[in-house]
């Protein structure tokens, strides 16, 4: 990307905040009295304006309905979701058996900004001993911990299933390590799946996040996440003619252009009928730079089509791609989907299934949704042992 997300000089500094040249005692006292109040007025302004955001992206989670597989799968991005899925699978699972290796019996995991408990069966099926689940949304953790007890109520009699706590609280705002159960609780892993963007509204707010994140990592423990890449979104919003650009399941329309500060770069992103809120570049550089002070190293940053290219070639993941219906078949099976395309969703994996050597049916994603799926990264940063 050409143009990298830069901060702005004195930017926030109000103007005339000391008053030079005035020997007037009385008058000048009023006047500092005035700018007081005034600055004041500012100062609480600013900080409802930051709860507003939290409370808007609370309230947007709770109130998204929980729907079945059914209505899922006449979704327009249903296999979008799925590969979503697949990825975060890969990659927990891949950080678990880490963790294994090295020796770990009890794992403990901190889910933060865990939403309705989707990674609970994948918790569940590496092995883990405990599990912290943190999100700003009540609603959202209170079915992600109807969804736990439900799975311990149909699991099997012999299998030993983790233990878990439940917190609702705004890991942005509040120190998470207060409100734990165990006051002396390390984790192996703490996964913050298309969350932390949400954080990066201000330096105070992004750097509580990532301390909730790293403070309780043992040493050698993972962070680990998935998040918008801030330079591909600029680069798509600068080709763009206006200041919003997408296609018909996804939109992302910034408020300005040309100029990117490090933190509070607001854009509203609305997918399908899944997300409808504002959020703000991640500049991973400086994510970087600021996890080192929680003695984190940076492991692995790959947009989702280089994690995608890399993990599909293994055998295990490209049969829990197929179990998991990560990819939709093309051709599809009555043969209507290339002969109705007349949007071109399809024109890739057309080309591709002209090849004579090409093995049929293909897995792929619509134009539509791999446009949407490819804005996104997946990290991993490991806790570096004091010394």
């Amino acid at each position: 990307m050409d143009r990298q997300p830069a901060g702005e000089a004195g930017e926030g500094q109000r103007e005339g905040a000391v008053e030079e040249g005035n020997a007037g005692g009385m008058r000048q006292k009023e006047r500092m009295k005035r700018r007081q109040e005034g600055d004041d007025e500012e100062v609480l302004s600013t900080k409802k304006q930051m709860t507003d955001h939290g409370v808007k992206v609370a309230s947007h989670y709770n109130s998204l309905q929980e729907v079945g597989l059914a209505v899922r799968s006449r979704s327009r991005i249903f296999f979008m979701r799925n590969f979503n899925n697949w990825l975060k699978s890969v990659l927990i699972g891949e950080i678990l058996e880490q963790v294994q290796l090295e020796g770990t019996r009890h794992i403990s995991v901190l889910d933060l900004g865990c939403g309705k408990g989707g990674d609970l069966l994948k918790w569940r099926r590496g092995g883990i001993s405990q599990l912290v689940c943190a999100d700003i949304a009540a609603v959202s953790v209170e079915q992600c911990q109807s969804r736990y007890e439900e799975m311990k109520k149909k699991s099997r009699i012999n299998e030993k299933i983790f233990t878990a706590q439940f917190i609702t609280t705004d890991c942005a705002k509040e120190v998470l390590s207060e409100k734990l159960d165990g006051p002396e609780l390390m984790f192996d892993v703490c996964s913050c799946q298309f969350v932390y963007h949400y954080s990066f509204e201000s330096e105070q707010k992004a750097d509580m996040m990532l301390r909730n994140a790293c403070e309780r990592l043992k040493p050698g423990g993972f962070f680990i996440g998935t998040t918008p890449d801030a330079f591909e979104l600029v680069k798509r919003l600068e080709a763009s003619d206006s200041l919003s650009f997408g296609n018909e399941i996804f939109k992302v329309t910034f408020q300005s252009k040309g100029s990117y500060p490090l933190f509070g770069c607001q854009y509203h992103f609305s997918l399908e009928d899944v997300v409808n809120v504002p959020e703000f570049l991640v500049y991973f550089p400086l994510l970087e730079h600021m996890a080192k002070r929680y003695n984190m190293r940076l492991v692995l940053k790959q947009r989702f089509s280089e994690f995608f290219e890399k993990k599909v070639k293994n055998e295990h993941h490209r049969s829990l791609m197929m179990k998991m219906m990560a990819l939709e078949p093309f051709p599809c099976e009555d043969q209507s989907q290339p002969d109705t395309d007349s949007s071109g969703e399809y024109s890739h994996a057309k080309e591709h299934y002209s090849r004579a050597e090409v093995k049929v049916p293909l897995g792929t994603l619509s134009r539509s949704e791999w446009e949407a799926a490819s804005i996104y990264l997946v990290f991993v940063f490991q806790k570096m042992p004091r010394g």
